[in-house]
């Protein structure tokens, strides 16, 4: 383990596409259905040999805090960043940013989250010593991480690769950042070799960062130092930050020349799911010989290929007949079922709930 290397994990949103197992006081990154442990432990045990828990920081929603304080014990509470509202991730990356270089002006920040699976747990960390050394190495790099794709998935952003960095031949300069593609495109992108997904994962130095910052979006720059040296303003100042991605803000900018920092990608090489919906979440759960993917007490008979997760309390049981493609979800309060391909509406769904009952139900 190297001094003045941080780790920060993204713990916020609520996850609504995976509602009703994630509520507003369940999110997503906390529920245990992934062989037991939840998203955010999972993330943090990734990081095991890399950086000690004194310098793994979480930025959670302000009403989560205790239960992600309850669910990484290791992790100092000081070190737990409650925001009182999500502000997309630039504020949840540059409000970190502010504190760790007001604590220390060399420190090297990894950007990790807390809802996705990688498969080789070494290759990952293999990645993030590569980009933990370029960061070091070079302080106006803004270092992100490419995985490489396995197919042309069209619910990804996309990394154009460049020409590959001396002496660092798993890492390449990011031409451009690349929105999530049509069919046709996702396919022209892998026949060209020259693309990989987009991870949403980074390593900068905090001060690297946030003088870009201060350069793009000089506003922001101000109030998040404002809140590394008063954090008793949080609640005032937080919510009226520009709400806006770090992608957006800084990485496609800087990588378009604009800034004074340049962009590079460090090759990921994992199978990596993105846990955001149920049919992502359904790739990590055990199946029957039917393609029956279940968690919790269930009983189907001539059913092939669903998603059932029964949460509800124990005596509660899920029985299915004659269904294909089909997710069912039953928890305490609610019960989803929707068509496979529907899954992706659940967001609309969880609007409709509130609008029509309020949000006793979101």
């Amino acid at each position: 383990m190297v001094d003045g290397r941080y780790v920060l994990i993204m713990a916020g949103g609520s996850g609504k596409r995976l509602w009703p197992l994630s509520r507003q006081d369940m999110p997503k990154q906390l529920l245990k259905v992934v062989g037991g442990r939840s998203l955010l432990r999972i993330a943090f045990d990734r990081l095991d040999g890399i950086v000690p828990a004194d310098r793994v920081f979480v930025c959670t929603g302000a009403d989560y805090a205790d239960v992600v304080a309850e669910e990484l014990p290791e992790v100092p509470a000081a070190n737990i960043l409650g925001e009182p509202e999500g502000r997309d991730s630039l504020n949840a990356v540059a409000w970190p940013a502010a504190i760790l270089a007001a604590r220390d002006p060399e420190a090297v920040v990894a950007v990790v989250t807390a809802d996705q699976i990688m498969h080789p747990v070494a290759a990952f960390g293999v990645a993030l010593e590569e980009g933990f050394a370029v960061a070091e190495e070079d302080p106006r790099a803004l270092v992100t991480f490419g995985v490489v794709p396995t197919s042309p998935h069209t619910g990804y952003g996309y990394l154009q690769r460049g020409e590959d960095l001396p002496g660092h031949p798993s890492v390449s300069r990011v031409l451009a950042f690349k929105e999530k593609p049509d069919r046709a495109t996702a396919e022209a992108y892998l026949a060209t070799g020259q693309y990989w997904w987009n991870s949403g994962m980074f390593v900068w130095r905090a001060t690297t960062l946030l003088d870009q910052l201060r350069q793009l979006l000089p506003e922001t720059y101000a109030s998040v130092l404002e809140l590394a040296q008063h954090g008793d303003r949080l609640a005032e100042i937080y919510p009226s930050l520009v709400k806006i991605s770090v992608d957006y803000a800084v990485m496609e900018p800087v990588s378009l020349g604009r800034g004074s920092a340049h962009v590079v990608a460090v090759r990921l090489p994992i199978t990596w799911h993105d846990v955001g919906g149920f049919a992502a979440l359904s790739e990590q759960l055990p199946r029957d010989p039917q393609g029956n993917a279940t968690s919790g007490s269930s009983v189907l008979v001539d059913a092939r290929d669903n998603l059932v997760i029964n949460n509800a309390e124990e005596g509660r049981l899920v029985a299915v007949v004659g269904l294909s493609e089909t997710v069912i979800v039953q928890t305490p309060q609610i019960t989803l079922v929707c068509p496979m391909s529907d899954a992706e509406r659940v967001k609309e769904l969880v609007a409709q709930v509130t609008s029509q009952l309020g949000r006793a139900y979101a």
